[in-house]
């Protein structure tokens, strides 16, 4: 491959390349340079592209972060599913290439400072969910939101790592499920179908009665 193709596919090589070699001789052993020439692109492109050999390792992540912001900033109905299915994209993605995601899994756990940029990158994810459902829902509790948005992200990790360190695949249906079980514990499932036989609440008020005072008087029955 040259340094003429198109962006998107350099990158893409670039990535296959580092990671092939970070598995055969290991990350530290690895330089820049042989990274580069594997993929058949000149050191400045790399650098251009990347910056750095830990970089190549979460260009995914950087990609999808960008697409996330691109797919919150969108009006959506219902800012909790949003929040979810931002979620399933992600894990869509490494699961559409679950060996290439194992063995960047695997270099991952095997080097200190990677792991220490990971959990970095995941907070990134729950920052992003956090500040959008902050900004999608005015007058949202703050507990609420990175509330929401630590569980929604501890779900998605807890499915990703059975697909990472299993054989097998795991679908996306496993997560979909695990997040809309999540929805109905913090009573946010759309459709009112978080609401069991025990738990719904009917009140009557007199239709001349100020809404504030039936918000409050709400507010202090369900608290």
């Amino acid at each position: 491959m040259s340094d003429t193709a198109s962006p998107s596919a350099a990158r893409t090589a670039v990535v296959a390349a580092a990671i092939d070699l970070f598995a055969d001789q290991g990350f530290d052993q690895t330089s820049v340079e042989q990274i580069a020439k594997a993929a058949g692109v000149s050191r400045s492109t790399f650098f251009r592209q990347f910056g750095g050999k830990d970089d190549v390792v979460f260009a995914d992540h950087e990609l999808l972060l960008d697409q996330l912001r691109d797919y919150l900033a969108q009006p959506h109905e219902n800012p909790w599913a949003a929040v979810c299915e931002a979620s399933v994209r992600v894990f869509s993605h490494f699961a559409a290439d679950p060996d290439l995601a194992r063995r960047r899994y695997t270099i991952v756990r095997g080097v200190p400072a990677l792991r220490e940029r990971e959990i970095v990158t995941v907070f990134r994810y729950e920052r992003l969910f956090d500040e959008y459902l902050r900004g999608a829902l005015p007058g949202l509790d703050p507990i609420d939101a990175v509330g929401f948005s630590a569980l929604v992200t501890a779900v998605h990790n807890h499915v990703l790592r059975q697909l990472l360190r299993g054989p097998k695949r795991v679908p996306v249906s496993v997560l979909r499920r695990a997040l809309d079980d999540a929805m109905r514990r913090y009573g946010v499932a759309p459709d009112g179908a978080d609401a069991g036989d025990d738990d719904v609440v009917v009140a009557v008020f007199p239709k001349r009665m100020p809404l504030a005072e039936v918000a409050r008087r709400l507010g202090d029955q369900l608290a």
